[in-house]
Parts: C-alpha cells; structure tokens; sequence
C-alpha cells in the first residue's frame, strides 16, 4: 500500500468515527470545568475540613450517606439503611453492591479504619466529625454497630457527607501517604484523576459504579479550578474556559444573563456567615461582643451592597433549618450608640482598636462587605484595622486558633447540632476558643434527646445564650447564584456541595 493510500484510509477512518460520534454510534467525551473559590491544599481526605473537599471525597473514595434536600431527609449511598438499637447504639447496614475502584468489595472493616484514622491520624482535621463515637465495630461484613459514648439523636448529621470511607487494604499495604498520593482508589461514582494543589483536583467518571446509570448525562470529566478572583472566574466562564462559575455577586450577574452561551442560576444557601470573636481582650467581655453587634447595621449591607440577596439571621440559623426559632431573643437592632455605652460600660469610654480579619474571593463580596463593616464598627467606637490575608492563610491560622476576630461562613448546617459545637462548646474546636458550662450542657442535652419537640426547645435555649453572650455575631445566609453554560443543568445544593452525578451536560 503507498504512502498516499494510506493516508486517504486513514483519513476516511477519523471522519467516520466522528460521523459515529455525532450520530450516537460513539459516545463523545464530556467535560465540565468549575471555578471554585475554596481550598485543595492536601492528598490526605481527612487533612481538611471543607464542604467542596468533602463533596470531592464522598464521590470519589465513598461516604455512608447524604442530606437529600429534595426528600428532606438522609439517604443512604455506601449504607442502605441504618437503624437505632438502642439511645447509644446504631448499626449501618452496608450495599452488597458496593465495590472498590479495583473491583474488591466495602466492607465494614474498611469502615472501622476510616473511623479509627479520623481519629488517630496527626494531620486529620476532622476528628470533631467522630467526636460521639466511643467504639465502632464490624457486626459482619456489611453491618457496623457504632456505640455513641452518650446518646446523639443527630448522629447522621455527624456521619453523613463528612465521614470519608477509605480501603484498609489499601491503606495497610502502601502506608497512609503512599496510598493518598499514588493510589487513591475509593468507591465513588468517580475516580480521583490529578491533584494539583492549591491549583485544581480532576476526577473522571467511574462508569462501573451501580449509580452512574441514573445520570447518563453526567460529566465523564470533571475539572474544579481554584479561581478566588471573581472577574478571573466571569471571564473564564464568557469565554468557555469553565462551565460553571460559582459565587455572582448581585451586581454581575446581568453581566452573565445576557451573554447568549450563559446562565444565571440563583438559589437559597444555608451557609451563616457570621463574624467571630475570641474571648481574648477586647473580647473576653461580653459587652464588647455585643457591641459589635449593634454597630453593624445588617439591613442596610443587604439592601444596598447585597441587593437584598441574602435573608438576615437573628440568631445562628435561619428559615428551613432544623430547630429554627422565629422568637428567639435577644436580637440586635443598629445601635451604635448602644454599642459606644456598652464599650464604656467593659472599660473602654473612649472606644477600641481591634484588627478584623477576612478573606478575599472566598464569599460573595468579603472584602467590599468587611470594608463596610469597618467603617460602621468605627461609628460604633471599634476602631477596626482590615486585614486581608491570602484564604488558605487564613483559614489554616483560623482552626489553630490564632485569629481574634473573623468574618467566616459555616456551611451545610442542615440540623445546627455538629455546627454549634464545634464553634461553641467547650474543646471541642480552638476556631474560637469559646467556653461556657451552662452552654456545654445545653449542647449535650439536644444531642441525648429524641423526641424532637423536646430537642428543638433545648436547641432554641442553646441559641439564645449564644446570641445573649454573642462569641459570634450572625450576619445573613446568602441567596447565592452560579454561572453556568447554557449547555449544564445543574440545581446548586444550599450546602454548596457539587457532585457529578447531580450535573447534567445537554447535547
């Protein structure tokens, strides 16, 4: 055959196979880039604590279960069912179906080690995540009784879309730091591809997995891009760069809406962001936190910079959240000059300089929101000094405790139990080194009660002392929106956690 020939067989071939392509005789490849704002700084799945890593995790390694807004309720993934034995005994029952990316199957060996790691091993940040658990065991190969050390009625709240499941013979076999970085194999719908970072973590579709065949459409790819500058992240989507933007603040996203290839999609977070304060001086009195609060005109932010995209808290939860109180008092209304007579009252009659800290690029307009705030903190007598510290910086210092006074968000609270502690109750977290006797037992009773009316009035008087003492002023959840290509259905969870399998990618 001459060279000629050749080439004109082989040119014939590509055509052919792209004509299949188009005609469904082949399946084209999909890819889907998002823009995130969060961070990916480790190999290891129990080295931060983060909802989009936790996302990552689940789909990729595995987790027992999720939050379902749509049902309202938890649903199994790696567990089919669980049951209470007894107020301080639960036994999860593991799919016969579950299998390892190598083919192996999950058993409840693998998660008496993931467990056990979370507990033990010395760069896990999420040991506040097992904190009820005094013992866990394997029934069998597929059932997992877990002993709380006193009874926790929101204990899925605990497990579920946070308690990573990993391989035991993977990990015994290669070591912890070996197996994270060159064999990361799980259980997921899909497999962990490239981890660059501080950069981008890919992971491709595992299309052996039972549930991929529920979303044919998902994304065989899937490339999340750390981008915390918002115009960075715009102009990436308008150029096709990214599918998927998250995070556009009210006044672009007409920007968006009327470019012909893209969307805005809004919806309701249950992300609290609030500003936290360490009991350290000015803050160790009581008063000075509380005049933080009054100088902080909220309706105000929201109407005008926010554009009324965000509903105010009076309190650590809102709307839709379990154990929710529209009654819950105290609440702050603008005050500055109750916040000036209050710092006269902790000592300080010729007001207080403090240094605010937040991140930029992390959530909607940080830094323009904690500009304002400044200057309304400083009508107030709290002469805040802005930092803005690079986020990873930031949050890294936030959970060793070093940072006094702190614009944050905290996100997935769908029942506040795990949320409330680990900023809260004593030990627990130094995030902010809070301490109360009265609060701690207030924590441990709704944790120990089932009945839920009794749970919800024990939670509404937890909160209301935490708004009384006000450690942290709670601001707003955000009515958050994503970019989105014309060509992606995707209805964004208010956990703000993006799974594949939730995406689908329109011909």
């Amino acid at each position: 055959m001459s060279w000629r020939n050749f080439r004109i067989i082989l040119a014939a071939g590509i055509v052919w196979l792209c004509v299949l392509s188009i005609s469904g005789g082949v399946k084209a490849q999909t890819r889907v880039s998002v823009g995130v704002t969060e961070t990916m700084e480790t190999f290891n799945p129990y080295g931060d604590s983060v909802a989009l890593l936790y996302a990552l995790w689940c789909q990729t390694y595995g987790c027992l279960g999720s939050y379902d807004f749509e049902k309202g309720d938890y649903v199994g993934w790696l567990a089919e069912r669980w049951e209470v034995k007894d107020p301080n005994t639960w036994h999860f029952y593991l799919r016969r179906d579950a299998r390892w990316h190598d083919g192996t199957p999950v058993t409840a060996a693998d998660v008496v080690h993931s467990i056990n790691r979370i507990r033990t091993d010395r760069q896990s940040k999420q040991k506040q995540n097992i904190a009820p658990i005094a013992n866990v065991e394997a029934v069998d190969s597929h059932t997992v009784k877990m002993t709380t050390k006193k009874p926790t009625a929101p204990m899925t709240e605990y497990l579920f879309d946070r308690v990573i499941i990993t391989s035991k013979a993977i990990h015994d076999k290669y070591g912890p730091e070996v197996a994270d970085r060159k064999h990361p194999i799980g259980a997921g719908p899909y497999k962990l591809k490239e981890l660059i970072p501080g950069q981008r973590m890919v992971i491709v579709k595992n299309p052996d997995h039972p549930d991929v065949k529920k979303n044919p459409r998902a994304p065989d790819e899937i490339v999340f891009r750390v981008m915390r500058e918002l115009e960075q992240r715009i102009t990436a989507l308008l150029n096709g760069e990214i599918q998927i933007a998250q995070f556009i603040p009210p006044h672009l996203r007409k920007r968006v809406a009327s470019d012909p290839n893209t969307k805005v999609v809004s919806f309701d977070s249950i992300e609290i962001m609030f500003l936290a304060m360490q009991p350290k001086p000015p803050f160790d009195k009581k008063e000075v936190r509380q005049a933080v609060a009054y100088a902080i005109d909220r309706d105000k932010i929201i109407s005008t910079l926010l554009e009324g995209q965000a509903g105010r808290l009076d309190g650590p939860i809102g709307p839709g959240q379990y154990g929710y109180d529209p009654e819950l008092r105290p609440r702050y209304e603008y005050n500055p000059d109750k916040a000036r007579k209050l710092l006269a009252q902790a000592g300080y009659p010729n007001g207080v300089d403090v240094e605010l800290q937040t991140p930029v690029g992390r959530y909607t307009l940080d830094k323009q929101i904690n500009e304002v705030i400044a200057a309304m903190l400083n009508e107030g007598g709290i002469r805040a000094k802005l930092q803005t510290p690079e986020w990873p910086t930031l949050w890294a210092n936030v959970q060793r405790g070093k940072v006094p006074f702190y614009y944050m968000g905290r996100g997935g609270v769908v029942d506040p139990s795990v949320a409330l502690a680990q900023y809260f109750e004593t030990g627990v977290s130094p995030r902010i080194g809070y301490s109360n006797p009265k609060l701690d037992k207030l924590l441990a009773l709704e944790r120990e009660t089932f009945d839920p009316a009794k749970r919800k009035k024990v939670l509404s008087e937890a909160m209301s002392l935490i708004t009384e003492e006000a450690p942290a002023h709670f601001l707003w959840r955000h009515k958050d929106a994503y970019g989105m290509a014309k060509n992606i259905d995707l209805k964004p969870r208010p956990d703000y956690r993006i799974f594949g399998l939730d995406i689908r990618v329109l011909r």
